[in-house]
């Protein structure tokens, strides 16, 4: 390769070295069983969150999460690790069906066309992917394995005794029924309120209906019988285990919010002959509840409504059924409700409380109603003010709605204590009079796992009538038939219901017909990557027991991702995998160790980047323009990896400019025959002051590598770059310590300029950079002399002082003060404060001078 001192050939050099990696099989990690395992390295398991491919590829605010797991997988195998790294395709879901409904592709085709887009897109910018543990959740083999898991969830029950899941053949032998088994299967069918679309022809999640709404798409609720994974069964384990978790603190409140833990009292108000159940977390109040509120569709609805209110509430609850959860609460700006015409009984003081009917309140949180206290509730109190409904306080305030704790008022026996005490004295009055009792609830409800339609893993299950049986595992995987026609019908049908032969199973049994959620592949796709070619088991147990278990922590290792899955996948993944610890499937609690979700890159115009805005930039046409080593470099270099940042297209030429002085520098070195006759390197050392340098960036990029800061490690490395540049002679040993730390984060360039030296001296290990041992600081070169501290007043630079490293504040202050510039600048007056920063600045600040 001809290169001049003034030209970076990147588009020459980038596929160069992916064809060699490639070729090579660079990063191929052999697993426990393979003859070229090394059983004495530790593991590192790094994970991204595996894309969705789209039609419309990557963006470039997709790699940057991916960059960042690529350096680190790099940094770690240089440093002796054995690094599991892969990639595959979350390739289930609506988006494709829409498109195949629209263009008359068929799913199948685009999905590979998009897979086959990403993949090129990925390897582009020389990610150190394991291709050879390429997964996608569309292939027959892990389909097969997805249906098989969840034939161990549906073959198992929680038992309430060991807090764990067991398999309902236990329960067999005890003698029950399969219908008390299907009461307290972990996987079951319900009658339950959806998100129904008529015009996708299938059921949303909560999260999904703004998406879609938002593109023209009717969504209503509506009860429809569906499968249901018993989530809730874990939530005090998911909840308790976030504990351990290395993960960002927000991202654990996300969960735990989710999870919502409540503790409290069930109440039952009594109205003829049934009673109505209120879970209130502050039973001290309830002598202020003067009414109650029913969810539209609590079942007791059309029990109570009174002939008169009838129509009224008829027509309310069908206006309810065409809103979401969330624009019936964090959205609803302004109460509305309808009068049932029936009234319950207070449990207490037996006084008669109207029953309403509203939107904020959910069937799909506690029981579906709650006792309204306008007092001490603001909901409750703009509810009452809007229907001229009775206030009354029970806790001693000045406040118009006072939701803190205090002193009981005008609660006859709780009278006069504090709200501790009277939760107490309440839930004994409650429970003595058989009219409640100690609850814990959890906003948490149970999974709701059918879809209706067509592109999406098929249920392992059969149906005899209105009984349900699991698929022998031998006829796994159980495939979609090739359908031509998967336009939706507008019934709340499952769009493989049109395939007729393939629903008949036998004379007797027809099959499921409804898919599993996108969610089922992404659940355990983690576990797949660790034995991706096992035909005999979803992971085999010697390579779990190595890539999740190991001589580190236990799960992934690493596992980075955006921040829109913080909730759900997290929480779906974390509930499979802990059924499949509790039946020894795996031998870790927790799938992901340590956990962080990388900021977004905003588009050039400050918004988030989507087709539909038009500022999505693709990284085709800045590989192309720049190469992929400034790509890489420039998205880490933006800031912070959890911050989210703006794109700038001219701010990826600084980045150019810097890889061009590297180069330049490499071609100065490289331009003779021999190392001897080069001019800029040195057979001695060099200097002390480049060794100083030097071994002060191979240890600050060695920790922000590990701490995942790696625009500082990107400064410090110009830094040292421009060191380099500068100085006379440089040592061969030096340069090549320089490309070492360089290459996880320019990896092409790197690789470029080392083989190079390599040619030149037979004596340099005739091998990729990216597989040689990681620098190692020397310590005799990472002490200072002396610290230069710069002093401001008020933050405009004085005066410099020189201090022995780390001198006490106090000294420094001492020292600056005495300065005759500084004391010019303070016109005898006294700091107001001071800031300082060791072995760097001092700033004094003065009071504002008043007018």
């Amino acid at each position: 390769m001809k290169s001049t001192p003034n030209s970076y050939p990147f588009s020459e050099i980038e596929k160069k070295w992916q064809q060699h990696w490639e070729e090579k099989e660079t990063f191929q990690t052999p697993n426990p069983d393979d003859p070229n395992f090394d059983a004495s390295k530790p593991k590192f398991y790094v994970l991204d969150m595996f894309p969705y491919p789209s039609g419309d590829g990557l963006h470039v605010g997709h790699p940057e999460g991916y960059t960042a797991t690529d350096i680190i997988s790099r940094y770690k195998k240089m440093k002796g690790y054995n690094v599991l790294h892969p990639m595959g395709w979350d390739a289930f879901g609506l988006p494709a069906e829409q498109h195949a409904i629209k263009t008359g592709e068929h799913p199948s085709e685009s999905t590979q066309k998009n897979i086959e887009t990403f993949r090129k897109q990925l390897k582009s910018l020389g990610f150190s992917y394991d291709w050879k543990r390429e997964i996608n959740t569309t292939d027959p083999e892990y389909i097969k394995w997805t249906q098989w898991i969840f034939l161990q969830i549906y073959e198992s029950y929680f038992n309430q005794e060991t807090q764990k899941a067991h398999p309902v053949s236990q329960l067999r032998e005890k003698g029950w029924t399969e219908e008390e088994i299907d009461e307290v299967r972990l996987a079951y069918v319900a009658e339950t309120l959806v998100n129904w679309s008529p015009d996708l022809g299938t059921v949303l999640a909560n999260e999904e209906i703004e998406e879609w709404q938002s593109k023209g798409f009717k969504v209503e609720r509506k009860p429809l019988k569906q499968w249901m994974l018993r989530i809730t069964a874990y939530a005090q384990r998911l909840l308790k285990s976030l504990d351990q978790l290395d993960w960002q603190e927000s991202i654990k409140t996300l969960q735990r919010n989710w999870i919502g833990k409540s503790e409290g009292a069930n109440i039952r108000f009594s109205i003829k002959e049934v009673n109505i159940e209120c879970f209130s977390t502050r039973p001290d109040t309830i002598y202020g509840a003067t009414y109650l509120v029913l969810a539209p569709e609590h079942p007791f609805v059309k029990k109570i409504t009174t002939p008169e209110q009838k129509e009224k509430v008829e027509a309310y609850c069908q206006k309810t059924a065409e809103k979401s959860d969330l624009q019936r609460t964090d959205l609803n700006k302004e109460k509305s409700g309808i009068f049932t015409g029936a009234f319950a009984i207070h449990p207490l003081n037996r006084k008669k409380l109207p029953i309403w009917i509203s939107d904020y309140v959910l069937s799909t949180y506690g029981t579906g109603a709650i006792m309204a206290v306008p007092a001490h509730d603001l909901r409750d109190l703009e509810f009452a003010e809007k229907f001229q409904l009775p206030i009354i306080k029970v806790i001693k305030t000045e406040e118009q709605c006072f939701t803190g704790e205090g002193t009981a008022i005008n609660s006859e026996e709780l009278n006069g204590l504090s709200s501790k005490e009277a939760k107490e004295k309440a839930i004994q009055i409650l429970e003595s009079k058989g009219k409640g009792e100690r609850k814990t609830t959890y906003k948490l409800r149970d999974w709701l796992f059918s879809r209706q339609r067509y592109w999406g893993e098929p249920f392992p299950i059969l149906w005899e009538g209105e009984k349900h049986s699991a698929i022998c595992t031998k006829e796994l995987p159980v495939l979609a038939p090739h359908l031509d026609d998967y336009r939706p019908t507008g019934k709340p049908q499952a769009l493989l219901n049109k395939a007729t032969e393939w629903v008949r199973y036998s004379a007797k049994a027809r099959r499921e017909t409804n898919t599993m959620p996108q969610w089922a592949g992404s659940c355990w796709y983690y576990l797949r990557y660790c034995d991706p070619h096992n035909q005999e088991k979803f992971i085999g147990k010697e390579a779990e027991n190595y890539w999740l278990k190991g001589k580190n922590s236990g799960g992934v290792d690493l596992y980075i991702g955006g921040a829109e899955h913080a909730v759900l996948h997290l929480l779906y993944a974390r509930f499979w995998h802990k059924i499949l610890y509790d039946l020894e499937y795996v031998s870790t609690p927790e799938p992901f160790q340590k956990l962080v979700n990388q900021g977004l890159i905003f588009g050039e115009d400050g918004q988030k980047m989507s087709k539909s805005r038009g500022n999505v930039i693709s990284p085709d046409e800045i590989i192309k323009a720049y190469g992929a080593d400034a790509l890489r470099l420039y998205e880490m270099f933006l800031g912070p990896l959890e911050q989210n940042k703006p794109w700038n297209t001219q701010g990826i030429e600084g980045i150019s400019r810097f890889l061009a002085r590297v180069w330049r520098l490499g071609m100065q070195i490289n331009q003779s025959e021999e190392w001897e006759s080069s001019s800029k390197i040195s057979e001695e050392e060099s200097s002390e002051e480049i060794k100083k340098i030097l071994h002060q960036t191979i240890d600050k990029v060695s920790r922000d590598i590990e701490n995942l800061q790696f625009n500082t490690a990107i400064s410090q490395m110009m830094i040292c770059s421009n060191a380099l540049t500068k100085a006379e002679k440089i040592s061969e040993k030096d340069w090549i310590s320089f490309l070492k730390i360089l290459s996880p984060f320019a990896p092409h360039m790197s690789e470029e300029l080392y083989w190079q030296c390599s040619q030149k001296n037979p004596k340099l290990p005739q091998t990729c950079i990216c597989e040689q041992k990681w620098e190692v600081a020397e310590k005799k070169h990472l002490s200072i002399e002396a610290s230069t501290y710069v002093i401001q007043i008020n933050g405009k630079l004085r005066a410099k002082l020189e201090t022995p490293p780390n001198t006490p504040k106090e000294s420094v202050q001492k020292q600056a003060l005495k300065i005759p510039n500084i004391q010019k600048y303070l016109h005898q007056q006294k700091p107001q404060k001071t800031i300082f920063v060791p072995n760097r600045l001092i700033n004094f600040v003065l009071p504002e001078k008043k007018e």
